[in-house]
């Protein structure tokens, strides 16, 4: 038996956007594994870094544990974890330089140590796993239980130094939480504090087998694997017993996938006694009239679609595999059935003009989706994408905060132009949240906006970042 701190390193209070948004969810992936190896027999304590001040904290808790090893295992169903922002690798480094000078053996684990191993590695980790890394994991552990005397600065006899371990195919699906670690009261207070309800956070599948040229896959790869039906509402159930939850977030790339799946998923519910209000991400191909009635049916209240343009071509450069009719068509059936939608936008990919920028403009006006997302196109390694724009990168490779909203490549526009039409297509969309008399006048002061923006807007206006 090891003494293990399994921690992560997303602290909200380092992400100012998230941190004022104030919907802080616990570390899914990392409570996962926290219950696999308690299961295994080890002894096991969390760092929850997503509420925590800082890096301070997890200092305390090491001096408190004094683990054998410590594994930073980052919360892969988080999407911000998948972007690998700047701030948070910061933050991994020095926790991994801490426990390696509090003498515990450190392997890390997530979409960036799979990208990056070498930055986790100088720091001071032992092993930095590629992938989800849950069948490997047991047996690294136990040959550092087999060989409890190895130098503090030294690695496994095994093994040769540095090491990273590809990943292979996981079996752990099904994979229980280790619930009793969090504290959910924090959790509690904190979302009703700001909404007056609280959200808990589940997964009904890991991955997304659809091949978008941007999109980063370091953990799951080209797989979609979905739980059975019963197991995620025997889950939902449960949570509901025992935490009392007023929704839940599924933090899953694609929920539900085909309409029967949902409607199975709808009918355990159903004889559990009824599920929680939730909300999801989905596709607007996968968008029937059966699947928006079997979500309505199974409790979704909002869904949010990858639309990322409302130009065709954009799409077909992103090999999104959709159409911007589909994403009106979506928008429409989950409105029928009374399901809140969110668009995902995505500004400055390849091919993306004034023209294509005002193709989402119409877009959002005329599907008047009730929220919308905004980011711009962010090059990460393993993608298509990334090789189309790599020799253009520079110093900056990844974001600092979900705020940065920072052109990393050379676009049609710099970062400003881009944030400023997030913040008009924002304002769109805040204008069917007013009465009449208030939407007129704001709507003609967006129009104003838009005016002077593309009147600044010409090919000689294109600029570095």
């Amino acid at each position: 038996m090891l003494s293990i701190l399994v921690g992560h390193s997303f602290f909200l209070r380092f992400d100012a956007k998230q941190f004022d948004r104030a919907k802080p969810y616990p570390p899914l992936a990392t409570l996962q594994v926290a219950e696999l190896l308690r299961r295994q027999g080890h002894e096991v304590a969390l760092f929850d870094a997503m509420l925590a001040a800082g890096t301070q904290d997890f200092d305390r808790q090491l001096a408190a544990v004094q683990p054998r090893v410590v594994l930073l295992y980052e919360d892969n169903y988080n999407y911000l974890s998948k972007m690998c922002l700047a701030k948070m690798r910061e933050a991994a480094c020095t926790m991994v330089g801490s426990a390696r000078r509090a003498g515990a053996r450190v392997i890390v684990a997530g979409s960036d140590a799979s990208d990056a191993p070498d930055i986790y590695l100088r720091a001071g980790a032992d092993v930095a796993l590629r992938g989800e890394g849950l069948d490997v994991l047991p047996a690294l552990l136990r040959r550092l239980e087999a060989q409890p005397d190895l130098p503090g600065n030294g690695l496994l006899t095994a093994l040769e130094q540095p090491v990273t371990l590809q990943r292979h195919e996981a079996a752990e699906l099904e994979a229980p939480a280790a619930w009793d670690l969090v504290d959910i009261e924090r959790y509690r207070s904190t979302w009703t504090a700001a909404h007056g309800y609280f959200s808990l956070n589940m997964a009904a599948s890991k991955g997304c087998s659809f091949r978008c040229n941007w999109c980063a896959k370091p953990i799951w790869g080209q797989r979609y694997q979905q739980r059975s039906a019963t197991a995620v509402a025997t889950e939902m159930a449960e949570l509901k017993a025992r935490f009392a939850p007023g929704h839940v977030w599924f933090a899953d790339d694609i929920f539900g996938f085909r309409s029967d799946w949902v409607q199975r998923f709808a009918a355990e519910l159903d004889r559990l006694g009824g599920g929680i209000p939730f909300s999801i991400q989905t596709r607007a191909d996968l968008m029937t009239e059966a699947m928006a009635r079997a979500l309505a049916d199974a409790g979704c209240r909002e869904a949010w679609i990858g639309a990322e343009s409302g130009s065709q071509q954009v799409l077909d450069a992103m090999n999104k595999g959709t159409t911007v009719a589909e994403i009106h068509q979506a928008r429409e059936r989950l409105q029928a059935v009374g399901v809140r939608v969110g668009f995902f936008i995505q500004l400055g990919y390849l091919g993306e003009g004034l023209d294509e920028l005002l193709q989402t403009r119409r877009l959002i006006e005329e599907a008047r989706p009730d929220d919308i997302g905004v980011s711009v196109s962010y090059p990460l390694p393993g993608t298509r994408f990334h090789e189309q724009v790599k020799a253009q990168l520079g110093a900056k490779t990844h974001w600092d905060d979900s705020a940065d909203l920072a052109m990393m490549f050379r676009g049609s526009f710099g970062s400003e132009v881009y944030r400023a039409v997030r913040d008009l297509l924002h304002a769109q969309v805040d204008l069917g949240r007013l009465d009449a008399p208030s939407r007129r006048r704001a709507g003609d002061e967006i129009q104003r906006r838009w005016a002077r923006l593309i009147a600044e807007l010409s090919p000689a206006a294109a600029v570095t970042p």
